[in-house]
């Protein structure tokens, strides 16, 4: 009979906020798999288990560690995923496990627990009905200012993480790309001894960072960027005679004019037909 595969989210700080259903998993699992058995073994210590098999699943071996969990799922083991804090598979190793164990047909069980995600989202003030999560932001080059091109015109709240050492570098790429006034959020060291909710815009928060230092692990919670200003009848007549001076009819050109300036289709075609 097949086993099973459960993801078990483990605190980020606090051990008080692991689940009674997690430590049952843990308690009944064959094999735990974890980023790193020092970590995860104090935390099963914390709750009283012990003589647990380990398997190293980290971002150097995971891909390898695939085809052994797979297998001892089909063979009857209880499999558990952890990873140093938080969710499987949220920035941390444990997405190529669950494809693996999906594509074999076994399915995929969780205990659910702390995320920093929502967690620092929810307590941040700004709009959580709509949200995108980047995770942490490439190091350097072409695809790190993409990334941010792309935050900076993003209108729903992004949840980004980031590293101490990193974190004064990206929120000074943000003002850049997004302007001094954006208003951010910087949550640290969630669920500890010393967490910290800081508001306000990047440029203070690039001042905040700079004088307090970077201490601890950060999310960083980005309001979304506005909507553009409408455009103005000046600005869409402009663009209609372009249009039109290309050899565009007029209903065609307010088609195009409409979907290019984001302006209501019927306001368009009326200016269309004022001019001369």
């Amino acid at each position: 009979m097949s086993g099973s595969l459960t993801l078990v989210a483990t605190p980020i700080g606090n051990l008080g906020d692991i689940t009674p259903r997690a430590t049952t998993a843990l308690q009944e699992a064959d094999l735990v798999c974890c980023e790193d058995t020092r970590r995860t073994g104090l935390l099963l210590h914390h709750l009283g288990i012990e003589g647990k098999k380990y398997l190293v699943v980290n971002e150097h071996t995971e891909y390898d560690a695939c085809d052994q969990i797979v297998a001892e799922v089909l063979g009857g083991k209880n499999v558990v995923l952890v990873t140093d804090a938080g969710t499987p598979g949220i920035s941390d190793p444990g997405e190529r496990v669950v494809r693996a164990a999906i594509t074999n047909g076994i399915t995929v069980e969780s205990a659910p627990g702390v995320s920093a995600v929502t967690m620092a989202l929810a307590a941040s003030g700004l709009g959580t009905s709509r949200f995108v999560f980047e995770g942490f932001l490439p190091a350097k080059g072409g695809e790190r200012a993409e990334r941010i091109g792309q935050i900076a015109d993003e209108r729903r709240t992004v949840v980004l993480y980031e590293a101490p050492h990193r974190v004064e570098r990206t929120l000074q790429d943000l003002e850049v790309a997004c302007g001094p006034a954006r208003h951010v959020v910087l949550a640290r060291e969630l669920t500890k001894v010393h967490e910290e909710f800081w508001r306000g815009p990047l440029h203070d928060a690039v001042k905040h960072v700079g004088e307090a230092g970077p201490r601890g692990e950060y999310v960083l919670i980005l309001e979304g960027a506005k909507p553009p200003a409408p455009a103005t009848d000046e600005e869409i007549n402009e663009a209609l005679r372009a249009e039109i001076a290309g050899g565009a009819s007029k209903r065609d050109a307010a088609t195009k004019v409409a979907i290019m300036l984001g302006a209501p289709k019927r306001r368009v075609y009326e200016l269309a037909l004022a001019l001369n």
